[in-house]
């Protein structure tokens, strides 16, 4: 598969909140204001090709000394120190930014959609640069996620007005995701 069908298929087909369902956390947590999505969108998209990055080589040398096993530790580790240092660097140099993201930065080194994304470019037997694709493809997709659905929850109808109390909160937004979901699932068959 060639670099740009890798791209967009993991942006359209194999969005990884929308498709597989990873990342639900910061997705259902940010999606609240459009500024706030914007830019965990793009923490994430720099975590996400950096901890490829740096996990693809590192998992080239776990294989060499036949220690592969080790892999989700190492990648959890390595994941843990780019989003500490990215932190730092927002706290320094971006503080609305910073205080506007608030607890779902630090939630970035949990976001299974990182550590999914490093795991599936070995599990596919990809390259540096298909990994590179794969995970620019899989951070685009899921800020365009994040993104959309923060435009979502901005309109009225999310807002609550004219909802019945049973749908009022969670549910509503649970039913938005989905609607949203399968909005995606349309692309399905454009990348073989």
């Amino acid at each position: 598969m060639g670099t740009l069908a890798i791209v967009f298929s993991m942006i359209l087909v194999n969005n990884y909140v929308l498709a597989q369902f990873l990342g639900i956390c910061p997705f259902l947590g940010v999606s609240k204001k459009l500024d706030s999505a914007v830019g965990m969108g793009g923490a994430v998209i720099f975590v996400m090709v950096l901890a490829t990055a740096v996990t693809w080589p590192i998992q080239q040398i776990l294989n060499k000394f036949e220690i592969g096993y080790l892999q989700t530790v190492v990648f959890i580790l390595i994941i843990a120190a780019l989003v500490q240092l990215i932190e730092m660097m927002l706290k320094k140099y971006m503080v609305g930014l910073y205080s506007a993201l608030g607890v779902y930065l630090p939630l970035i080194t949990t976001n299974c959609a990182v550590l999914g994304v490093c795991i599936a470019n070995i599990d596919a037997g990809y390259g540096f640069g298909q990994s590179l694709a794969n995970a620019l493809g899989a951070a685009v997709g899921f800020t365009i996620a994040l993104v959309l659905f923060a435009g979502v929850r901005s309109t009225k109808l999310v807002n609550e007005e004219g909802v019945p109390k049973s749908w009022r909160g969670v549910p509503l937004v649970l039913l938005s995701s989905a609607i949203l979901s399968l909005s995606f699932m349309g692309f399905s068959g454009m990348f073989s």
